[in-house]
Parts: structure tokens; C-alpha cells; sequence
């Protein structure tokens, strides 16, 4: 019965070693790609220009021309914040935002209202500098999207949110700056959803697959949030790690009691 008992608890245990493996195959990225199958990626490959402006868009818009005089009027006011985590009193020169309007527009110091949803950073800065043209020798202009960023939830070392900062953002990217997916992360299935025209969209792409870089969603978009879900193994983990730890307590304590009562037999 000792022996049974035994057996049992290196059952349960190499149960549990099992069900916390996680093969190689299935944690690596774009594992089919081949000299083969990146022709017939690149076949249908087109990289993603830079993200567009979109309603409820942040907006930095720095004027300048040979006459600072002449463009300070277009110029939000730069502002200084207290740090509050130094205690040396000090501040951090932050320029104001331009909030793209649920229409579309911005409206600048003196130019009005200007329409720049659906344009890309290169075509508003022209939009601005056509207009400014009237009034300004020569402007320069430079517009930035401080409040694009995606989400990045579940299964990764560090969830939170990812700035687009140069225009773009992969998919790969994100989960690079969010530390990659853990071990526990199902590859084959990651799920991204996106507001579209006032509507939610939801897709899920296969990391695994070259189709992955043909996907209309490898390039991301301001607001996007990637979900990695958890693979069985977590679901295993987390639902019957407590139901394994208590059977192979009462087992050990049950072999226990056994071992005792046989010894205190045999004497």
C-alpha cells in the first residue's frame, strides 16, 4: 500500500511537470516562414504609411520662420509643471495640445478652424503652412501626435500602453515594448480590436503564420488594444494548482500515517 501510495504522488507530480510545459514550436513567431513563403509574403506585402489623424487626436504645433515676432501669434503658450516626485522644487516645460474636434477639425491662433482628420503628420504640416503663407514669410512648421498609443492587456511581461512615437507601430512591435508574451500567451490566436468610424471592429491574428505580416491589423492604429489570451496550460495552472497542492498533501500525510502504523506494527 506504501508503494501504491507512492506511485500515486509521482503521478500527480509529473502531472503537474507536464501540464506546466510549454513547447518550443509553440512559442516561436512566424515558425512557417521560409526563403519560400517570404516571396509569396512579399507578394502581397504593402508597408503601412504613418497613422493617420483621427477626432479626439492630441496635437503639438511648432511655428517658426526667420521672424519669431511674426509666428509667436500661432504659437500655444509652453507651460511648466512642478516635478512631484523630486523633492528640489523644479519644473518641465510642456507645450500645449491641440484636441482634433469630434469634426475633425483644430482651430488655430488666428487661422481658424483647420480640417485635418484623415491626413498624416507630412500633409498637416503642409495644410497648416499653405495657410500660414498668407501671413508669415516662409514658415516652417512641425506637427506631432503626442496621444496616439495602443493597449496592450494579458498575457505579456509588461501590460500597459505603447506610444506610437515615429508614425507607425507593428503589432510585433507592441509586444516588444510591452516585453513579449509570457510563456503562458496563446500565439495562434491574439485578439485586437479597433474603433472604425464610431464602430468596434475585432480580429484575431496567428502570430505563427507568415500571414501575420499581410494582415491588415500588423500595422496598428491610435486606440488599438491587443488581448494575448491565456494557453491551456495557465487555464490548467490556475483552475487546479490549489486541487493538486491539496492531493498531494493529503497523500504525503496519508503515507505518513501509513508508514507510522506499519512501523509501530512491526515492532
Amino acid at each position: 500500500m506504501y508503494r501504491t501510495i507512492k506511485q500515486m504522488c509521482a503521478l500527480v507530480l509529473v502531472a503537474m511537470v507536464a501540464a506546466s510545459c510549454v513547447t518550443q514550436k509553440k512559442m516561436t513567431y512566424l515558425r512557417d516562414v521560409t526563403p519560400q513563403s517570404a516571396d509569396s509574403v512579399n507578394a502581397h506585402f504593402v508597408p503601412s504609411a504613418e497613422i493617420t489623424i483621427k477626432p479626439a487626436d492630441a496635437l503639438t504645433i511648432f511655428v517658426s520662420a526667420l521672424d519669431q515676432e511674426a509666428v509667436a501669434p500661432y504659437n500655444l503658450p509652453t507651460v511648466a509643471f512642478n516635478d512631484p516626485t523630486s523633492t528640489v522644487v523644479k519644473t518641465t516645460p510642456m507645450l500645449l495640445t491641440y484636441r482634433v474636434d469630434e469634426n475633425g477639425d483644430i482651430e488655430m491662433p488666428v487661422l481658424g478652424k483647420l480640417h485635418v482628420a484623415g491626413l498624416v503628420r507630412a500633409e498637416a504640416e503642409q495644410l497648416i503652412k499653405e495657410a500660414l503663407e498668407k501671413h508669415v514669410v516662409k514658415p516652417m512648421v512641425q506637427v506631432n501626435l503626442v496621444s496616439a498609443k495602443v493597449s496592450v492587456l494579458g498575457e505579456v511581461n509588461r501590460p500597459g500602453t505603447v506610444s506610437i512615437s515615429n508614425g507607425r507601430l507593428t503589432v510585433l512591435e507592441a509586444l516588444a515594448a510591452a516585453g513579449d508574451m509570457t510563456p503562458y500567451g496563446r500565439r495562434d490566436n491574439l485578439l485586437i480590436s479597433r474603433e472604425v468610424d464610431g464602430k468596434m471592429e475585432f480580429a484575431r491574428i496567428d502570430m505563427t503564420s507568415p500571414d501575420l505580416l499581410t494582415s491588415p491589423y500588423y500595422y496598428l492604429q491610435q486606440n488599438d488594444v491587443i488581448y494575448v489570451s491565456p494557453n491551456k496550460v495557465r487555464a490548467v495552472n490556475s483552475a487546479n494548482v490549489s486541487l493538486w497542492l491539496s492531493t498531494v498533501s493529503t497523500l504525503a500525510s496519508a503515507a505518513t500515517v501509513i508508514v507510522t502504523i506499519v512501523n509501530v506494527t512491526r515492532k
